[in-house]
């Protein structure tokens, strides 16, 4: 704490302040409403209704709303809000983030700005991280909601589109983070305004809002179809991988190493870069790879797809483990979530790694997956116009929360004091010392009774203690990834004295663990850590499971040299130091040195992912306005708006750049090139061929009305072939979404393969960032010029016999979280041609004033 805090206080600990009197105003209207009858007290949301038209706010009506609440929550469930939670309340309804420890009653905290900010009508979304405590709490809290006269809706992911359009149509939603990113990209994929499911993004209430806006959101939300590339090459290129030998680099490559020329030595076919989950080639493995597939240059265009493929096998084999990253389930591969531990069916990596894995695990390998829609949870949640969330651990991040996202941390005191005693660090030399220091501690724990939590970070070293614990006789319950079913079950029954639970990486959050009297008498839940995570806020998640409500409880990490986070992360000479100084087996290390360096490892990681998600952001951020402009165009489209106006833009923005392209007053007439303007403007726009004679003593924008008017005129004619004219109107509108989205699709691969190309900018000494939003905009310009010409082209061709009807241009096969880094595009088999590129037709012009000009 430094000095200004020690004298003014913390930020929570000000902001307190200042809400103590609205929170005085709740409680002192409490005997007010005991005093009404349960009609008296449904009828309030009526009347608080009527107050917001008349004009009152809902700050206004705050106090009285809450107090509602809370008296209806005591009637309805037999829970009174405490005080602590009408202060958690308030922080919520002001669009921040509440960090309340666990077992202080989070879920019931959000009944009331939910309540309040439902009166507008708008729709409130309750964000949880998983069905189950959807499901659990619409249920729950819901009541209480129904009972003041409330629709409560909940979204699940088996629903159909018309249950889900009626749930979200409810005054308050519960509904999981990912389940409202696909539907609000679906949304942006439909072709009907009916098909729509959602509403306007109002106001959400995140639940575990850490998990869901800082863990999750270091991988966008795809939705994907299939793409028609054979998976045969996964299969060589996994025989390949299997041979290639895996090497050492001395020193590191950054931007400067590449700048200055340093060379760096390198052994064996290929580099592995743990900490940032990279695999590279070196130029040993560059000639077996040609050698392997007869070719004589790797670095070819046309051979990036074996490249790419190569590198996908090496880190299927060196970076994806089994029981960790993913499980074989039934001959198909299932990703974990590294989070959560659950298995997540139905999601797939992308760009290939998933079917790299398929290979290496000598399963059916499908079909990749091609980018239909993608948008990030950074970009997604922004919309809203308000957004609150709560959990046990936020402190941590409080600087993200506020960059990102715009809203501050406050901490919420406990309503009684924490009596948890957290124990420093065990630290032995060996992983196998480790885990026989676990087992005697479960041991000791078990024989008097006490309840012990184990969490591990991987299935694997949850089922070696397993292991371990059977050849021990002690009874225990297993909580990952491959019995996730009975997790809610398992974790309520974690506090019943004598019972061990070993849980990777999940703990059951959500679900209260509630000690017996034999369990408290013991010492309460004890828990066990077998490893520190990369993130300090994990493992503060994992302690607070223990010694809610004033519980007794305790925690204490088990930890070697061997982990990861030392051996990846660890200073190497403090490593060293430890190992020489001939530690005895099973002796257990403590020095403050080690703590330190356990904590720097930590920062270093939480920095780097950080680091990840405001890299990530700061390139969908030309993503998303891209994707909102299109999107707006779509829902135009989709409203049934005349599109007449659009379309006659079209025809003059089309007429014009061809002529100011190919024609100049600066050179004399005869000199003009009509075979170039024919060629490009004829196929788009049927008109009379341009030629000397038409065009004799006009000047250039003589022409350019010319033609515009005689392609409006065209284009009325093409209306009266039409017996009515709204004919052509949903003609116009079916056209537009077919080209938009086509044509949008195609922009997300061209992105994606300009972002996975720009990085080398950085060793011609440019910003790569710079270099993207430049590209990019061109490219988006390039795209809209390309729908604007096909979407001419189609409709001047169109014959009134012809059967056209709204269709969807790509079939959704799956939704896509890819956990695997960056995600890379679908390569094509030509050389990509950017705007400003020479034109490859030899024309010594730029491409996006010749070809590139023309209808694809």
């Amino acid at each position: 704490m430094n000095v200004f805090e020690k004298m003014f206080g913390t930020h929570s600990e000000r902001e307190l302040k200042r809400i103590t009197s609205l929170v005085d105003k709740i409680e002192a209207l409490r005997p007010d409403m005991q005093a009404l009858s349960d009609e008296e007290l449904q009828g309030k949301t009526r009347e608080y209704k009527n107050r917001l038209q008349e004009g009152e706010t809902l700050d206004d009506l705050l106090p009285e709303a809450f107090a509602t609440v809370r008296e209806a929550a005591k009637r309805v469930l037999g829970m009174e809000h405490y005080r602590v939670q009408l202060i958690g309340g308030i922080i919520l309804h002001q669009g921040r983030i509440a960090e309340m420890r666990t077992g202080e009653g989070k879920t019931l905290v959000s009944t009331l700005p939910a309540y309040l900010n439902a009166l507008e009508g708008k729709g409130v979304h309750v964000v949880t991280v998983n069905d189950y405590l959807a499901h659990r709490d619409a249920e729950w809290m819901g009541k209480v909601h129904e009972f003041l006269g409330l629709t409560v809706g909940v979204v699940l992911n088996d629903m159909k589109n018309d249950e889900r359009r009626a749930q979200y149509a409810c005054d308050i939603t519960y509904v999981t983070n990912n389940e409202l990113g696909f539907d609000y990209l679906r949304d942006n994929m439909v072709i009907y305004k009916e098909q729509l499911v959602q509403r306007e993004l109002n106001y959400a209430i995140i639940d575990e809002v850490d998990s869901v806006l800082i863990d999750e959101a270091r991988t966008p939300l795809i939705i994907s179809g299939q793409s028609g590339k054979s998976t045969k090459l996964y299969e060589v290129c996994d025989i390949l991988a299997k041979q290639l030998e895996r090497g050492e680099a001395s020193g590191e490559m950054t931007k400067m190493t590449a700048i200055m020329g340093e060379e760096i030595t390198e052994t064996g076919d290929f580099i592995v870069n743990e900490k940032d989950k990279i695999v590279n080639l070196t130029e040993q493995g560059v000639k077996k790879v040609e050698d392997f597939f007869h070719i004589e240059n790797l670095a070819d265009p046309e051979n990036l797809e074996i490249q790419h493929n190569v590198i996908l096998a090496l880190r299927a084999h060196n970076l994806m483990f089994r029981d960790q990253d993913y499980v074989v389930k039934d001959d198909e591969v299932l990703i974990v979530d590294e989070f959560t531990g659950r298995i997540m069916p139905g999601r797939r990596y992308s760009d290939g790694l998933h079917q790299a894995i398929e290979a290496k695990e000598h399963v059916k390998v499908r079909r990749e997956s091609k980018t239909l829609a993608t948008i990030t949870f950074q970009n997604f949640f922004n919309k809203y116009k308000k957004k609150s969330g709560m959990t046990g651990t936020a402190l941590t991040e409080e600087k993200e929360f506020r960059d990102i996202y715009g809203m501050d941390v406050i901490e919420i005191p406990t309503n009684k004091p924490v009596a948890r005693l957290d124990l420093e660090d065990a630290v032995y030399m060996t992983k196998k010392e480790k885990f026989r220091a676990v087992v005697e501690a479960v041991k000791e724990a078990h024989a008097k009774q006490q309840p012990v939590l184990v969490g591990t970070i991987t299935i694997e070293t949850s089922e070696l203690l397993s292991r371990m614990l059977t050849r021990e006789g002690i009874k225990h319950q297993v909580l990952n990834a491959k019995f996730h079913e009975k997790e809610a079950e398992i974790v309520a029954h974690a506090g019943e004295a004598g019972n061990v639970t070993i849980a990777t990486n999940m703990a059951g959050r959500g679900t209260d663990i509630k000690l017996d009297e034999v369990s408290k008498e013991a010492g309460g839940l004890k828990i066990i850590g077998t490893e520190r995570h990369e993130s300090r806020r994990i493992d503060n998640q994992l302690r607070g499971r223990s010694g809610r409500q004033g519980d007794p409880g305790e925690s204490r990490f088990y930890l070697s040299l061997e982990d990861d986070l030392m051996r990846l992360f660890g200073s190497e000479k403090l490593m060293n130091m430890f190992k020489s100084l001939g530690v005895a087996e099973n002796e257990q290390i403590e020095h403050k040195m080690l703590t330190s360096a356990i904590e720097k490892a930590q920062r270093k990681i939480e920095g780097n992912n950080y680091g990840i998600r405001k890299n990530l952001l700061d390139y969908d951020q030309v993503n998303n306005e891209q994707r909102e402009i299109i999107y707006k165009e779509r829902r135009m489209v989709l409203d049934g708006m005349n599109m007449r106006d659009s379309i006659y833009k079209m025809i003059t923005e089309t007429v014009e750049h061809a002529v100011d392209m190919c024609l100049s007053d600066d050179v004399d007439q005869e000199e003009w090139d009509f075979n170039e303007i024919n060629t490009v403007l004829l196929p788009t726009i049927p008109l009379k061929p341009l030629s000397l004679e038409r065009v004799k003593g006009m000047k250039k924008n003589q022409v350019k009305q010319s033609l515009k008017e005689e392609a409006v005129k065209l284009y009325e004619e093409k209306e009266a072939e039409f017996p009515e004219a709204e004919q052509l109107r949903e003609l116009e509108r079916v056209i537009l979404l077919k080209v938009i989205d086509q044509k949008w699709m195609d922009h997300i691969d061209d992105m994606d393969q300009l972002r996975q190309g720009i990085g080398l900018q950085a060793y011609g000494q440019r910003d790569p960032k710079v270099e993207y939003k430049m590209q990019a905009y061109e490219m988006f310009d390039s795209m809209i010029a390309a729908i604007q010409e096909t979407t001419l082209r189609l409709l001047y061709h169109v014959r009134l016999e012809q059967k056209v009807e709204r269709e969807q241009v790509a079939q959704v096969t799956g939704t896509n979280k890819d956990e695997s880094g960056p995600k890379k595009p679908v390569h094509r088999a030509e050389q990509k041609v950017y705007p400003n590129d020479p034109c490859p037709c030899g024309s010594g012009k730029k491409y996006k004033q010749c070809c590139g000009r023309k209808p694809i």
